[in-house]
């Protein structure tokens, strides 16, 4: 691998890490309370007590994820990982945890003290799809293709894909939202316009047609998908609101901080929907679109882009 691809890492991780900062102070906050006070800039404090440029578990458990990856594919060292945030406050953005969603912590719980295999761990009843393994999944979508694991073929990827989901979120939904994400993403990652976010989409619908929980994701399938309005799209915490708002926002915007900063001022699970979209358009724009200012004001940017390169330094 060449550096270009070190700086895909970077857009990615970074751009997800930021949009999860512009979102923690209003989590929670209406979408009425947004439109008369807009998010425009990087702010601290809010929903939590901590200052500008502060992440939350979304980034805290992708970077758990990145760092385990790096080493190779070993889900109980994920979890291990996992376990070391949770319990331990490793890889959080001010050495102390918070946020972190109930579905996560009853898995986690169930490896540590039930002792029970990874892949086992995560709940599977239909009101267990929270957006928590989507919010991480990018470290299983660049392991996937960048690593000696690239040359397996597609259907070895997804089951990657799947497994990083199961880890938490197992039921079927949570794992296709995660899927469809990856679909989207390996084609950004490949040719960064606008145009294969349309191709990883169709790309998903044909891998996942014969699942009838796809039917659950149909509204983005539709080619006028972007046209929807605002009041059309949710952005709660479950993972089709949350997916389909990510990359609502990216469709409808052509920057990174249009992207991001339209994804926070929708309301509500505002630090993930605009990770999660961040992600994407970190991607699409490239590391150089994220705002300097934004950039400068994260917490442990140094020790998040030592994470990119050491992932990037391993499977290369």
């Amino acid at each position: 691998m060449d550096e270009r691809i070190l700086y895909k890492f970077k857009g990615a991780i970074l751009g997800h890490a930021v949009g999860d900062a512009l979102g923690v102070p209003v989590e929670f906050y209406e979408r009425e309370e947004l439109d008369s006070s807009p998010v425009t800039e990087m702010e601290g404090f809010g929903t939590y007590p901590f200052p500008a440029g502060t992440w939350s578990d979304d980034t805290s458990m992708t970077l758990a994820a990145l760092d385990s990856l790096s080493e190779g594919l070993n889900y109980d060292d994920i979890m291990v990982k996992f376990c070391e945030w949770l319990y331990n406050d490793k890889y959080t953005a001010t050495g102390k945890t918070f946020d972190n969603g109930i579905t996560t912590e009853l898995a986690l719980d169930r490896y540590r003290t039930e002792h029970k295999a990874p892949l086992e761990c995560g709940e599977t009843g239909e009101r267990s799809n929270g957006n928590g393994s989507l919010m991480r999944i990018i470290p299983f979508i660049l392991y996937s293709k960048y690593s000696s694991y690239s040359m397996i073929p597609l259907s070895g990827k997804m089951n990657i894909i799947h497994n990083g989901s199961s880890l938490t979120h197992g039921h079927c939904r949570s794992k296709i939202a995660c899927g469809i994400y990856a679909y989207i993403m390996y084609e950004l990652l490949d040719n960064p316009v606008k145009e294969s976010v349309y191709a990883g989409l169709e790309k998903a619908m044909d891998y996942y047609k014969s699942h009838e929980e796809l039917s659950k994701y149909s509204r983005l399938f539709q080619k006028n998908f972007h046209e929807l309005s605002r009041d059309e799209i949710k952005s709660s915490g479950y993972v089709v609101d949350t997916l389909e708002a990510s990359i609502w926002c990216l469709l409808t915007t052509d920057s990174y901080k249009d992207c991001v900063l339209k994804a926070v001022n929708l309301g509500e699970d505002t630090d993930t929907v605009a990770a999660i979209a961040g992600g994407l358009a970190g991607v699409l724009y490239g590391y150089d679109s994220i705002p300097e200012e934004w950039l400068s004001m994260l917490a442990r940017k140094e020790y998040i882009i030592s994470l990119c390169e050491k992932a990037y330094e391993s499977w290369k």
